[in-house]
């Protein structure tokens, strides 16, 4: 009876909540949004690029006068230079129309400054002005090279490889911290977003006034055990619906996406890291549920349970804040009390884990005492619901809740 009354609790809170509409509007608002975000980026990279490079290829017609000696006047006149008689004649033809620019070469443009003027075409067209007259200059010195590795140096496009060894072997570098780091942002976000919900799985019934009814039927622990198992399937639904952009923006968008020096499509899985992160991911996950039920079972409405959530909310993003110590400074003091501090050990070790400076020891001590913990929280909140379900005016009192179940088992012996 006790595991049909658990499969019955499991179906309908699972079907309850996955068939509202409000579920899956909140569900739905941040892949919707992080599509919507790579859309801006990709469309913003293609326009930002054309634009420079419709800057860096603008043709007009422009005047200069070079203090310097560096400007090849037949470079100047492929680019549509031509000579000013003097600065001031050079602004008054830019001032009255006749000519598009004007650019003042100084006679030390490494220490000076290359002073140009333009007609007015929009504060992005304007920018155009300058790609010419640092195009003009550089053409020009590069045209007094002779040595073609000589102008590639100096424009810059030289291409360096860097490999890094770790334990005798090539490591990896950012293509295998972006894997790990997906369980920190789902565990993040799934807290945020699930958390409000965990909190009100043993509220509700309560501030409702039906939880004597339903435990007359079902036995506390199949309840209590129930809500919590349909909020892991609930939760595993949220990150697979959270995950949708990024693989979408890895299959289809990685070149617009592409940052420099990160080649997405060699990303890294490494099998510890995935393993590690996944059971720190379970581990907590189960350990702010617990907690959050438990804090139901002890408030009586949603009111009185707001300020204990936004503890537990505030606990999650400590290690965020701590971040920079985590990555520059793990053996702080800072960063090994957060990690092993049952309530920020799951973001803290998650950054860890990522940046590869979490050690195996360490990983499994941390993934145990969350696994045991929350075991233990969740018999705690098993016993205080029992007492505590039918309390709907006032706090129960964890104090009071053991002591009667000392008492009771006294009196039993």
């Amino acid at each position: 009876m006790a595991q049909h009354n658990l499969g019955t609790v499991v179906s309908f809170e699972f079907l309850r909540t996955v068939s509202k509409r409000r579920f899956w509007a909140i569900t739905l608002i941040v892949p919707i949004f992080a599509i919507a975000l790579i859309s801006l980026v990709v469309a913003s990279n293609v326009s930002t690029a054309q634009t420079a490079d419709a800057q860096k290829n603008a043709r007009f017609e422009f005047q200069y006068v070079d203090a310097s000696g560096l400007v090849d006047p037949s470079v100047a006149r492929q680019l549509g230079g031509s000579p000013a008689e003097s600065s001031a004649s050079g602004i008054d033809a830019v001032k009255s129309g006749s000519s598009a620019a004007f650019f003042d070469f100084p006679a030390d443009p490494a220490k000076q400054t290359v002073k140009v003027y333009g007609a007015d075409a929009g504060l992005l067209q304007n920018a155009k002005y300058s790609s010419a007259a640092e195009s003009v200059l550089s053409a020009s010195v590069e045209k007094r090279i002779d040595s073609p590795t000589d102008v590639a140096v100096l424009r810059g496009e030289v291409q360096t490889s860097t490999t890094t060894f770790k334990d005798g072997a090539v490591a990896p570098g950012f293509e295998a911290i972006i894997p790990a780091l997906i369980f920190l942002v789902a565990f993040f976000i799934v807290i945020v977003f699930l958390g409000n919900q965990m909190l009100n799985s043993t509220l509700e019934e309560k501030e409702n006034r039906v939880t004597e009814m339903i435990l007359t039927t079902i036995n506390p622990t199949s309840l209590l055990v129930g809500k919590v198992i349909s909020l892991f399937m609930i939760g595993i639904i949220q990150m697979a619906v959270f995950a949708l952009p990024v693989v979408v923006g890895y299959l289809f968008f990685r070149e617009q996406l592409s940052i420099p020096s990160l080649d997405l499509s060699g990303l890294v899985f490494e099998p510890q890291k995935m393993i590690v992160g996944a059971l720190i991911l379970i581990g907590g996950f189960a350990l702010f549920t617990g907690t959050l039920v438990a804090v139901g079972a002890v408030m009586p409405t949603a009111k009185d349970a707001a300020p204990l959530f936004s503890i537990v909310i505030f606990s999650i993003v400590i290690p965020l804040y701590a971040s920079g110590f985590a990555i520059s400074n793990p053996q702080s003091a800072i960063v090994q009390v957060l990690v092993f501090f049952p309530y920020t050990a799951p973001i803290t070790a998650l950054i860890l884990n990522a940046f590869g400076t979490l050690p195996l020891w360490q990983a499994i001590v941390i993934i145990v005492e969350l696994f045991v913990l929350s075991a233990v929280v969740l018999r705690i909140a098993v016993r205080l619901f029992r007492y505590g379900s039918i309390e709907y005016t006032n706090k129960v009192k964890i104090r009071d809740v053991l002591s009667r179940r000392s008492n009771t088992a006294g009196t039993r012996s």
